[in-house]
């Protein structure tokens, strides 16, 4: 079987004698080897160049012992690809060459064969897959309908999101068919990674929570279900939403085999609140990571402890790992969860 016994049989990570262990966006900016290729290249080079994406993508598996690579790319390739765009701002944060706020704006986008102009993302994982061969996992990803919208509307990064909201509330029309084509090229997309190797799917719904709970699930998770109905049979999706615990059980019946959840959440109190056939992953808060090795060692074992005989159970950080977390508390983290009894 391998690839990680086809990703733990299908999420419900069983058989194995410890919990599977990985870090969300793994590959990157804590190491110190990333930040020697950072200094020869852009960030969007990075992601634009296959053979560095890959290198990238396999370096946290030559320092630790991984049971998956999570591949080196960003959920903004999409709108890019569609013809919006994206750069740095110098203080921080994206910025997009522009905002969609009308239907002449969403007219300006090209949706036809749009996953040609990605050829670079495939090529990357088609790289990984042939390195890593059986030996671990693969992880592909993309960022929710939602997510992504909120980047487009509101011309880049946003604390608010008031012209997303505004857009949401006052012309669910022009919203809905954003979000209609934005689902379709999201399926397209995650076809063609399926296609070049990926083992499974992660879908970023990072910004579902700046919806209210009553219109979470028309704003986003209505979105999420149409992908992960599409892909269903072909590779087990995992949906991280951050803040969006509340709607969990509606999630849990959208058909994700994998709910990842933030560092907010009691993870044990979930797992017996939650269907036993949904595997869960996390939740370690990413600051711990920042802390020392010894500490780092205590908290992970505390987490392992109020999980422990939990089926389903993928440890991993409650969001992104960040540039300061330590190497040698990272180290810490995966021996902890490998000498796990």
């Amino acid at each position: 079987m391998t690839s990680l016994e086809r990703f733990l049989n299908a999420c419900n990570c069983q058989p194995v004698d410890r919990p599977p262990v990985w870090i969300m966006r793994q590959a990157g900016r804590y190491l110190p080897e990333y930040r020697v290729m950072r200094k020869k290249h852009s960030f969007l080079n990075l992601v634009r160049t296959p053979e560095l994406a890959a290198e990238i993508t396999l370096q946290p598996l030559e320092r630790f012992d991984f049971d998956a690579a999570i591949l080196f790319s960003d959920i903004l390739v999409i709108p890019e690809a569609l013809g919006q765009p994206y750069s740095f701002r110098d203080g921080g944060g994206i910025a997009m060459d522009f905002a969609i706020q009308n239907r002449n704006d969403l007219a300006r986008l090209e949706f036809s064969d749009f996953t040609k102009r990605l050829d670079y993302v495939f090529n990357a994982i088609r790289l990984v897959r042939g390195r890593l061969k059986d030996t671990a996992a693969l992880l592909g990803f993309a960022g929710s309908p939602w997510t992504l919208a909120t980047y487009m509307i509101e011309g880049g990064s946003s604390r608010e999101f008031t012209a997303t909201k505004h857009l949401f509330y006052t012309n669910r029309g022009l919203f809905n068919d954003l979000m209609e084509q934005l689902t379709q090229s999201i399926c397209q997309y995650l076809d063609a990674q399926i296609d070049a190797g990926v083992d499974t799917i992660q879908l970023f719904d990072s910004w579902g929570g700046a919806l209210t709970g009553c219109d979470y699930e028309e704003g986003s998770l209505v979105w999420i279900g149409r992908i992960v109905e599409w892909i269903a049979g072909r590779v087990p999706v995992i949906l991280y939403a951050r803040n969006t615990y509340a709607s969990a059980p509606k999630q849990a019946s959208s058909g994700i085999r994998v709910l990842s959840l933030d560092w907010t959440v009691d993870m044990a109190e979930a797992r017996v609140n939650l269907p036993e056939s949904l595997a869960l992953q996390g939740n370690l808060d990413p600051s711990i990571m920042e802390t020392t090795p010894k500490i780092t060692k205590r908290e992970t074992t505390r987490h392992l402890e109020s999980m422990r005989g939990a089926k389903g159970f993928i440890v991993n950080l409650g969001h992104g790992i960040r540039p300061q977390a330590k190497p040698e508390c990272v180290g810490a983290f995966v021996d902890t969860v490998s000498q796990f009894q």
